[in-house]
């Protein structure tokens, strides 16, 4: 699995969106542990997922 296709499944599993055709959950999850470049990617989505959620659309 290439890691594009990983962080684009990445996104779109935290904006609650179906992952990206020919990415499993499975194949994601066992992805995470053995690539420190999308783990990364991973805590940044969630951080930045965590910093927006107190953000108010004018």
């Amino acid at each position: 699995m290439h890691c594009a296709d990983v962080r684009t499944a990445i996104s779109a599993r935290a904006d609650g969106e179906e992952l990206p055709p020919g990415v499993s959950g499975a194949a994601l999850d066992a992805h995470l542990p053995v690539c420190t470049e999308c783990r990364d990617w991973e805590k940044r989505v969630h951080r930045l997922k965590v910093l927006t959620a107190g953000l108010r659309l004018v």
